[in-house]
């Protein structure tokens, strides 16, 4: 048999496995053996923030999954994604690793304050930003009807907010895909695009996906997903916090918006744990959705760390309450110091339930909630960078293979599971 090589997914459903520390995929690959279905895998994922902070390349990410892959005998398609991507620097050196799913995100140029503006405020900054929305007036007065039972109304307001809030980042996204084209085309290789717009503050409106997603194709990309940010607040390393009812009809309208303009996938991000909204998510998108998740591995590689070394542990959650509020700084999270005890004022079962939490303890189809899980998600960096910290934690996963790989197949079959729902 061949083996495997990295290749674009096109429309199947997806699941993108993070791994900050390289030794996760045997894990990965026993929980999609265990799940069974349709979902393809992305084994090789990383971002260049999440390398950065690991001192990981993207050729020992990508040797690292596709190693394991080879070894385990998989022999249906693998992508592989390079998330975040910012720079045509980024695209050189993933595109040269063998990357083939590039995600772009140009959360940079987005004006993070564009929703609390009142319209003379609105009108002030469009001023300066129509130089990037050569497109607005094609959009203003239109209605498109989504088949939802919704229609968008491009409205003076709507089409002005989109273009100070996003109409410089379209710009960037589009440049940069072109990049990517290029660099993949000229070296023969297949490739396939996701656009990541999630991280605001405020969800992205209807209006909004609209405009970016037309943009972008008509602008020629490859589009293959895009991850809006959705209603609700997906925190890292804990379920969805709101409205369940109102998440699933906002998922149908952000779905039929892909259908109309693609198809295309939309796609999750900050996936990890969130389980009370996955079947969701698979039924308003029809299997279209692509999920990523990163920091949930990691947490899990502390979960074997709790059974074989629970001193040790206890010594990694005062390190990581230590560093807990300058390492935040980049991430959508509540927990304070306060939400999960010092190790000193908790038993070993206690540190894990409060820092890990134990599934025993957890409905079906829910999801973890302890804010513990954000103080270690946040530090991961520190902790594998450090001197000793890092070396050790390695050590304890490579000399207990079987767990690490027993503890990430009972973890994400329960998620790929849960988007299997009919």
């Amino acid at each position: 048999m061949t083996a495997p090589t990295c290749e674009p997914l096109g429309l199947a459903p997806s699941f993108g496995f993070g791994d900050r520390i390289g030794l996760a995929t045997p894990g990965h690959i026993a929980a999609m053996v265990k799940a069974g279905g349709n979902i393809q895998p992305i084994f090789p994922q990383q971002s260049i923030r999440e390398m950065v902070r690991t001192s990981r390349t993207p050729e020992g990410v990508m040797a690292d999954a596709m190693g394991e892959v080879v070894q385990s005998g998989w022999q249906t398609p693998v992508g592989a994604d390079a998330d975040h991507l910012k720079t045509p620097a980024d695209v050189d050196i993933t595109a040269a690793a063998g990357f083939t799913f590039f995600t772009i995100d140009p959360s940079d140029h987005v004006d993070q304050q564009a929703d609390d503006y009142d319209k003379a405020a609105l009108r002030e900054h469009f001023a300066t930003a129509k130089q990037w929305a050569p497109w607005y007036e094609s959009y203003l007065g239109q209605t498109v009807s989504l088949g939802t039972g919704t229609e968008i109304t491009f409205d003076e307001i709507a089409c002005m907010r989109t273009a100070v809030k996003y109409g410089h980042a379209i710009h960037q996204a589009l440049e940069l895909g072109t990049y990517i084209q290029r660099v993949q085309d000229d070296a023969g290789r297949p490739y396939e695009i996701e656009l990541s717009v999630d991280e605001t503050e405020q969800p992205t409106t209807l209006a909004e996906h609209y405009i970016i997603a037309d943009q972008c194709l008509q602008g020629g990309m490859r589009l293959v997903s895009l991850a809006p940010r959705f209603i609700g607040d997906f925190e890292k390393g804990v379920d969805y916090k709101g409205d369940l009812a109102a998440l699933e009809i906002s998922l149908k309208d952000h779905a039929a918006i892909a259908d109309t303009l693609g198809p295309y996938k939309i796609s999750l991000h900050s996936g990890s744990d969130k389980l009370s909204m996955y079947s969701l998510l698979a039924r308003a998108t029809c299997g279209r959705f692509h999920v990523k998740t990163a920091g949930t591995s990691y947490l899990e590689a502390l979960r074997v760390v709790t059974r074989h070394e629970p001193a040790f542990f206890a010594e990694l959650v005062d390190y990581s309450r230590s560093r807990y509020e300058t390492d935040k700084a980049t991430y959508h999270v509540s927990a304070t110091l306060a939400d999960a005890p010092d190790a000193a004022d908790a038993s070993a079962i206690e540190l894990e339930r409060e820092y890990l939490e134990l599934w025993s303890e957890v409905p079906t189809g829910i999801g973890f909630t302890k804010l513990g899980r954000q103080i270690l998600h946040c530090t991961f960096g520190s902790v594998l960078t450090h001197e000793t910290y890092g070396p050790r934690v390695r050590q304890i996963l490579e000399g207990n293979p079987k767990t690490y790989e027993e503890i990430l197949a009972d973890h994400f079959v329960r998620h790929l599971n849960e988007l299997t729902v009919s």
